[in-house]
């Protein structure tokens, strides 16, 4: 009889996450109980936020506990359901976590469509990351036509959905990424007007050259050396989205030098967390899944396949090895 497997958290990192933290158990599949859902999972989303909840460090989620199934968002399969609004066979999207099989309350899932829209896609630019990207662009940057919006991390899965999104709205986008092969991406396929290569050592330089007219929104992923550098291009009354902070998860504050700008020019800079404001989810998937369906908004995949394989491709995503949005396949 088959079995569930999960991954469960077995100790906190104390620095860089190791495969060492993680723990692969087996267990039996569960039964839905009343208004619940059993989902057998087809795909297992890995984001950066999930190395926040491997620590106990106050934040603004609880914590994975010692021996709990690592939080995630997965996109699967109704097998069973008890609740009248999903029927076995429904695609569904929710929280279940790094495991095969998971049940959760009908409230906690969302019926999805693949006919036009590949069900991956509902982990990626249809889903948390292009809402994230969506709120931290239109919300809080809010740029007008022909101002320029510049977002680090620019070839993965929130950065990516940025910057188009920015073109579509009529403002000019930059973006930040390591390697050349990520610019080209950027630039060639996602249509972003520049892309800056930091790993090719020229921040400061290649930044002043692709913003010409300075900085009027930064949608923040990264921080450390490449925020505060982009800090110095800032123009008076910019806006910056924190959505990430990805450089020092795993590793001591940077010690900013250019923070002063934020007073010189006020500029109005705002962290956000994607789940704060919940009504700004229906309109935001609504825009996007269309662009998407039209082709508008472009996105790519890095896919590890099995379970067994969902910490080292974690692992790899925090080093920045992912190429768009990481997924694990489970079946």
């Amino acid at each position: 009889m088959e079995k569930n497997q999960k991954i469960v958290l077995a100790n906190r990192p104390a620095a860089w996450v190791e495969e060492s933290n993680f723990r692969l158990e087996e267990s039996e599949i569960p039964e839905p109980g009343a208004n619940q859902v059993l989902v057998k999972n087809h795909w297992l989303s890995l984001d950066p936020y999930m190395r926040g909840r491997m620590s106990d460090a106050k934040s603004y989620a609880t914590p994975v506990q010692i021996g709990e199934v690592m939080v995630g968002g997965t996109a699967g399969e109704v097998l069973k359901s008890n609740h009248p609004k999903f029927a076995a066979g429904d695609k569904v999207v929710g929280p279940l976590g790094w495991q095969l099989y998971g049940v959760a309350d009908g409230g906690a899932l969302q019926k999805v469509d693949d006919s036009a829209i590949p069900l991956s896609a509902w982990l990626g630019p249809v889903g948390m990351p292009g809402v994230t990207a969506w709120v931290g662009l239109l919300d809080i940057c809010a740029p007008k036509p022909g101002e320029t919006v510049v977002v680090t991390a620019a070839s993965g899965a929130v950065g990516s959905v940025v910057g188009q999104l920015a073109k579509i709205h009529g403002a000019r986008a930059v973006g930040i990424a390591g390697g050349a092969e990520k610019c080209r991406y950027v630039v060639d396929e996602l249509g972003f007007d520049a892309c800056i290569d930091y790993k090719a050592g020229n921040l400061r330089g290649d930044l002043k050259e692709a913003t010409p007219k300075g900085i009027d929104c930064v949608f923040e992923n990264v921080g450390g050396e490449i925020f505060d550098t982009l800090l110095t291009r800032m123009n008076p009354f910019s806006r910056i989205a924190v959505c990430g902070l990805i450089a020092q998860y795993n590793s001591a504050p940077y010690p900013m030098q250019n923070l002063g700008s934020v007073l010189i020019n006020r500029i109005k800079m705002q962290g956000f967390i994607v789940s704060d404001d919940l009504t700004r989810w229906p309109p935001a998937l609504k825009e996007i899944a269309g662009h998407v369906a039209a082709g508008r908004i472009k996105y790519r995949e890095s896919v590890a396949h099995g379970l067994a394989n969902a910490p080292a491709a974690f692992i790899s995503l925090l080093k920045g090895g992912n190429f768009g949005k990481q997924l694990v396949k489970l079946t």
